[in-house]
């Protein structure tokens, strides 16, 4: 009974395991997955958005850069994971 409780939360885990198969994007003969692609968009755009407001002045005056630039990039992945791939 101990062992099945210590388990049960890995389990949990495995429920989106039920799909066919996994979304991915052929790139030139190789399957890639959909999640890479969104991750590179995301970091691409948080380094766009990052040099305008280093043009705009404002990027010195955010408070703690690393932590607003990754949430940045994470947003923007998660955004374009959404309107591309959701379901």
């Amino acid at each position: 009974m101990r062992r099945i409780l210590l388990l049960a939360p890995l389990l949990l885990g495995l429920q989106g395991c039920g799909y066919t198969a996994s979304p991915s994007l052929p790139f030139y003969g190789a399957y890639f997955p959909y999640w890479l692609f969104c991750a590179v968009l995301g970091v691409l755009g948080s380094v766009l958005v990052r040099m305008l407001l280093i043009r705009l002045g404002i990027d010195e005056g955010i408070p703690m850069r690393t932590l607003v630039y990754i949430a940045l990039a994470c947003l923007i992945a998660f955004a374009v994971a959404a309107a591309t791939f959701g379901r």
